[in-house]
């Protein structure tokens, strides 16, 4: 009894193993903000194909772009080294990518760079992995030149013409063709085999032709080369004339001797062919023989599959993504009256790789568990290998939180900082699948991402989901709150969901207010609140109902509404499903519409939808418009389709063991015919309450048989099913319980493996619940040491697993089981072979020894163990070694051990240990190891490794520029890999794609830093920085320098340029990223109408500039004064016209009363002085008239002119404020930017000088007065040119 507790304690614990390793991982949200802060090792998202052939005509790139946090880096090995990029001219990595573009306009051969490429990407956290990308140069090799003898033979007999294509890569495609550029006909006696070769079933005189050429079209080169044609003579016994020749009598009346099929390809009777899963299979037979025989094709043991093709007149058997069941035998048949042969194709189907379960990507929080599963199928079987970073994971430094279990990797307790991508590698001799997964392990406290604050309303009684998402590493613990008091909410109406989420089941008015989210962690708190509000529901009261109305008579339609009063609602009405235009006619209020006047148009389905801004509600209801005549009592014919009633009155009988028979009676169908029954039951013994599907039935049927399965309680239920949906189902019929009956199935997943090295567990799935066909469910173990000839042990258990013990060590047993309850036994299941588990091997590997030691890799051999003291399955032999110190003064090393593992299991075992530091001292041993134990250990050996070149320097960079300086440090290699003895810095000038020589600078081994002079100051330089010791130059460390103004810098730009033009200035605007102070920038204005160009430096945006043109048309862009290939996109303006006040001054009231007043004056002093003088004064008239125009004069002179833009003479502008341009007070500024005094005196009207002025047309003319004579003579000037004077000399 209490071993039987013990295995289901065993069994939880290993359940609740498998959900903390399914649980273990963390979900990472697609929230930006999380996104962008988040650490994560490298991924590669691209990269170029396993098997890369190129163009050589082409450049050559190989693809390789990954993405992480921080940006990853990128370096490559070429054939299993390191691939210096810096070191080759012709080879560039593209920036911010790991591809390599390899160019060749300066020479160089693409030939010279074929070989096994691999792209290793890291950061900080980790070293993502590519596939290795084997290169490869397209090749069209020419046909070797050859002399062909004319082919002669006799006619009836078989004839092969070779072709023999030149190797390209790819392969060509090769095809036969005449001097005409025609295609040989080919049919079921003359055909081109697989391999290119013409054959010839039988040879006719008409097959006589001297122009046999085989060609062969390469893809690449897209070229054709032809082989040097055949000339075939045939020999015939009889005269062969060609006008006797149809295609019924190919002989043309001749006869000739048959002969018996025969194989032309492939020869004997029997032959192999081995295909890869997924590729195509072709099979190919071609026979000889007089008549032509025909060819069959058949698979012993079964049909041939459906996937099949016959092709090339039933020559070949094509069979595309072959799997492991195409494996057999097949045969190809030839037969003519003249007899038949057969021959036998013996198919293996092996496989590449393949995934069954891919690893992905982990994110783990701080002492959380995870696994990454690497599960691969093949054939042969496929191995598994670990690699952490790049390296395999048994030569990484000892991690005890992690755990390989074959082709599982089991973390516990993970810790910040062991982060990595780990690889698995799974291959056998057909090929490799290579993946990446990295574990992250992410500490972040908590926050949230959901908006503040948010408000949802709900509908009364609805259930209500109230969002909280939530994240944080480790995950926090979250918990609700209403209104800021009591404990957290959960149970009873509430439910907290994982993620974040409260359930209300029923909302109620008082489950309103604000409830408060709280997520915790070890890292912190974050919390957000949102409030509830709960409304009452949008419903209609009063629907509308079906409608039979005359024609022309007045219909209402109700909808009545009740809702929340705090939510508005809209009314709508549609009909047919769609919007109802009012119009004039129809009439609709808050609960009806109205349609006045019926017609046939108005015929139809209406639809009132009410609808809030949380919930709606819709009814309809159908209208038809009926003749008066035809207005009946039955008006059924016009209600529209809807789904059937429910079936009735459910019947069972003729019960039998696993059957019985349903009958019912179909409800209405409701003026659509039914299509289906639908049957449903449910059973009281494992799940009560839950219908199921069980089968469907025709609609003409209602009387069923319906199969069962034994022991079970059944009831049952139809639904009927029309083309407008289902109905609700039928009332249940009367139980029925079927009788029980041994079980039919056979338990799943049976396995055996040792717990102990004593002991072993057999486990499998259990039945079912509607497999076990009666209680009491056992199952029955068989179990037996495989050849060893003994009889069966059986227990008979209730339990998924049984433990065999005191079983010895890793043996192999033969299992079976068989399921049975109390009628039975159900069918045995094959026989499976498990093993015990396994020990601690007894022996250790004898006489470890190294031999060829330089300075990075040294060969090792090892006298090999006994294999059956390895007691479990022999894994590998594992080499312990450590760094024990360096040979470099002061310098401190790791003596952390690595491992390296070699399989083996020759007479004389040995092994390459790579990737030694050179110039150390090292320590290994060695031991053997099965799948869960390591033996005891070998002798140590104690080795050195030679000297050897440096690592690049710790770091290298240009650490400040002037002008005319370049500034470079360094700092002295993290390995020296022996005694340094300086530096060797190559520079060369770039410019663009021309690079010039290279100078060579050394330097002592404590010297860090060098400054170069420039010659110029637009020069750039390239430079390769490497330390040196007595073998040799280290890895280089490249840098260019920095950009100068004329090169475009990544990252900065002028955007958003925007004006503002007025008449004569314009407000500029534009934005930018340039460091605060790092540049100036240039305005440039381009005129439209002369093309004319000019620039204004200024310094930050916004800027007025002034003296614009006013209407013109401009372009304007804005530009780095310090990088001027740094420019805003080109935008183009419009100045706004001068602004003059253009009213027309002579429609204005003030201005005609004016010149009324003016007028009425003028009058009454000529009146006056007309009145003197007929009196016989002497009035000076003419002076008084010539006093009043002078006044006018002056007055108008007064005035000051309205603002005119100006433009300097040579298009350049000013931009200034306001204040810059005004006038002295006193004076005013001209057109042309003089400034001139204001004047009161006459001297622009007197003394000759003419003063014209110009007043809207409305006075013009000229005023001239002579000085030197009297006023009193005024009257007698002949100056007819004044209008006054004019008047004057009329009066």
């Amino acid at each position: 009894m209490m071993r039987q507790g013990g295995h289901v304690a065993l069994a939880l614990m290993s359940s609740l193993l498998l959900l903390w390793l399914h649980a273990a991982a963390i979900e990472v949200p697609q929230d930006p903000k999380i996104l962008q802060e988040l650490k994560q090792p490298p991924t590669i998202v691209k990269q170029s194909v396993k098997d890369y052939i190129v163009d050589p005509r082409d450049n050559i790139i190989i693809e390789c772009e990954a993405k992480g946090n921080p940006v990853p880096t990128f370096s490559w090995r070429r054939n299993g080294k390191f691939f210096n990029i810096g070191k080759d001219p012709r080879v560039t990595m593209r920036k911010r990518s790991g591809t390599l573009e390899i160019g060749f306009r300066s020479g160089g051969r693409p030939e010279d760079y074929e070989g096994e490429y691999q792209c290793f990407s890291s950061n900080d956290l980790g070293v993502a992995l590519s596939n290795k990308i084997l290169l490869r140069v397209s090749k069209a090799p020419l046909w070797p030149k050859e002399v062909l003898e004319p082919v002669v033979v006799t006619e009836g007999t078989p004839l092969v013409l070779p072709c023999n294509p030149p190797p390209g890569l790819p392969p060509p495609f090769t095809f036969w063709m005449n001097s005409a550029m025609s295609s040989i006909l080919q049919d079921k006696r003359v055909s081109m085999g697989l391999n290119g070769d013409l054959y010839f079933s039988n040879v006719l005189a008409k097959d006589a032709h001297n122009d046999y050429s085989c060609n062969a079209r390469f893809l690449f080169t897209h070229t054709i080369q032809q082989k040097n044609p055949f000339s075939l003579k045939v020999q015939t016994t009889e005269p062969y004339d060609e006008a006797s020749y149809n295609a019924t009598d190919p002989y043309g009346g001749r006869t000739l001797a048959e002969s018996t099929p025969t194989f032309l390809s492939p020869s004997g009777s029997e032959s192999s062919k081995m295909v890869l899963r997924d590729e195509q299979l072709l099979l190919e037979c071609i026979a000889a023989g007089l008549p032509t025989p025909a060819i069959k094709w058949f698979k012993k043991g079964g049909d041939l599959p459906g996937r099949a093709k016959i092709e090339n007149y039933n020559k070949t058997l094509k069979i595309i993504n072959v799997s492991e069941e195409d494996a057999g035998e097949y045969v190809c048949m030839a037969n003519s009256h003249s007899g038949s042969i057969r021959h036998s194709i013996f198919v293996q189907v092996k496989a590449a790789p393949y995934w069954l379960d891919k690893p992905t990507n982990l994110v783990l929080a701080p002492d959380e568990n995870g696994r990454l599963v690497c599960r691969a199928n093949g054939n042969p079987k496929t191995n598994i290998q670990w690699l952490i970073n790049g390296q395999p994971i048994d030569s990484s430094p000892h991690n005890p939180s992690r755990q390989v279990q074959g082709d599982t990797l089991i973390f516990r307790s993970v810790q910040i900082g062991s982060s990595a991508v780990y690889q698995c590698n799974a291959s056998n001799e057909h090929g490799y699948l290579l993946a990446n997964a990295f574990v992250s392990v992410l500490d972040m406290p908590p926050r949230m991402l959901a908006p503040k604050n948010q408000l949802i309303k709900v509908i009364q009684n609805n259930r209500t989901f109230l969002d909280c998402p939530f994240f944080g590493s480790p995950l926090p613990d979250l918990r609700w709150f209403k209104n800021g008091q009591g404990s957290g909410l959960d149970g009873g109406q509430y439910r907290v969901y994982v993620n974040g989420t409260l359930e209300i089941i029923r909302a109620r008015m008082e489950d309103e207010g604000t409830y408060t989210c709280v997520a915790s962690s070890m890292l912190g708190k974050a919390e957000n609140q949102v409030r509830l509000e709960v409304k009452e529901p949008t419903r209609i009261i009063r629907a509308p109902e079906h409608q039979s109305a005359i024609r022309g008579s007045t219909v209402h339609l109700d909808c009545k509404v009740t809702s929340d009063p705090s939510l508005p609602v809209t009314v709508s009405w549609t009909k047919d499903d769609k919007p109802l235009h009012l119009g004039w006619r129809l009439k609709k209020n808050e609960q009806s519409l109205s349609i006045p006047n019926v017609n046939e148009g108005d015929e139809g389905t209406y639809s009132c939808s009410v609808r809030s801004e949380i919930d709606e509600d819709s009814a309809s209801a159908r209208l038809t418009v009926l003749e008066e005549a035809s207005l009946h009592p039955s008006v059924s014919s016009a209600l529209p389709p809807d789904r059937p009633d429910p079936p009735m009155d459910l019947d069972l009988s003729d019960p039998a063991a696993r059957s019985v028979r349903l009958t019912w009676i179909p409800g209405n169908d409701h003026r659509r015919p039914i299509t289906e029954f639908l049957v449903q039951f449910e059973e009281d013994r494992w799940e009560s309450g839950r219908w199921q599907d069980l089968s469907s039935y025709p609609g003409d049927l209602n009387s069923v048989i319906l199969q069962l399965n034994p022991f079970v309680n059944y009831q049952f239920r139809v639904i009927a099913i029309n083309s407008v949906g289902q109905s609700t189902p039928s009332r249940p019929s009367p139980r029925y319980k079927t009788s029980g009956a041994a079980p039919d199935a056979i338990p799943r997943g049976l396995r055996g493996w040792g717990s102990k090295k004593d002991n072993m567990e057999i486990s499998w799935e259990p039945l079912l619940d509607l497999e076990r066909n009666g209680p009491n469910m056992h199952y029955s173990v068989w179990w037996r040491r495989k050849d060893a000839g003994e009889e069966w042990r059986n227990v008979t258990t209730a339990g998924p697993k049984h433990v065999v013990h005191n079983t010895g060590t890793y043996v192999p047993y033969e299992i079976k089981i068989q399921a049975r309850n109390e009628f039975g036994q159900g069918p045995e299941s094959n026989v499976v072979t498990g093993y015990s588990g396994e020990d601690n091997p007894s022996a250790a590997p004898t006489d470890l020894r190294v031999s060829k030691a330089d300075s990075t890799k040294v060969n090792l051999h090892w006298g090999p163990v006994d294999l059956s003291s390895v007691q479990g399955e022999f894994k590998e032999y594992r080499l312990y070694y450590w760094r024990e110190s360096s040979l470099v003064p002061g310098l401190l090393v790791s003596k952390e051990k690595n491992t390296k593992g070699f399989y083996s299991v020759v007479a004389e075992p040995s092994g390459v240990l790579s990737d030694l530091v050179p110039f150390s001292k090292y320590k290994m041993f060695m031991v053997v190891a099965n799948s869960g134990f390591e033996g005891p250990p070998s002798n140590t050996v104690e080795i050195t490794t030679k000297e050897g070149v440096p690592d690049a320097p710790k770091f290298f960079r240009i650490s400040r520029r002037g002008f005319d300086t370049i500034h470079l440090q360094w700092d002295k290699p993290l390995e020296p890999n022996g005694l340094l003895i300086g530096y060797q810095l190559k520079y060369q000038t770039v410019n663009a794609s021309r690079v010039g020589r290279h100078q060579l600078e050394t330097f002592l081994p404590n010297v860090t830093e060098f400054s170069l002079r420039l010659p110029d100051r637009s020069t750039r330089y390239k430079f390769f920085l490497s330390a040196l010791t007595q073998v040799g130059a280290g890895e280089v460390f490249a840098e260019e320098s920095p950009h100068f103004t004329n090169e475009v810098v990544p990252g900065l730009e002028i955007c958003n340029l925007t004006v503002e033009p007025n008449s004569n200035y314009a407000n500029v605007s534009w934005r930018h990223n340039f460091p605060v102070g790092s540049s100036e920038f240039v305005l440039e204005f381009t005129l439209d109408s002369d093309k004319s160009v000019n620039v204004v430096p200024v310094k930050q945006p916004p800027i007025t500039v002034a003296d614009l043109i006013a209407g013109a048309m401009y372009h304007l862009r804005v530009y780095s004064h310090e990088l001027n290939s740094i420019s805003s996109k080109s935008i183009t303006f419009k100045t706004k016209a001068a602004y003059i006040d253009q009213v027309d001054i002579a429609t204005q009231g003030w201005f005609i009363g004016l010149m009324c007043a003016i007028a009425l004056i003028i009058l009454i002093l000529l009146i006056v002085c007309f009145i003197k003088r007929s009196r016989g004064g002497k009035y000076p008239g003419g002076g008084c008239v010539t006093g009043f125009a002078k006044c006018l004069v002056r007055d108008k002179k007064d005035m000051a002119l309205d603002a005119v833009d100006h433009k300097d003479q040579d298009g350049s502008f000013d931009y200034h404020s306001d204040e810059d341009n005004k006038p002295l007070q006193g004076s005013q500024t001209s057109l042309d930017g003089n400034v001139k005094e204001s004047d009161d005196s006459l001297v622009d009207y007197g003394e000759g000088g003419d003063g014209q002025f110009n007043e809207d047309g409305s006075f013009i003319g000229q005023y001239t007065v002579k000085k030197d004579k009297d006023e009193t003579e005024g009257n007698e000037s002949s100056e007819a040119t004044s209008p006054v004077n004019a008047i004057y000399s009329l009066a």
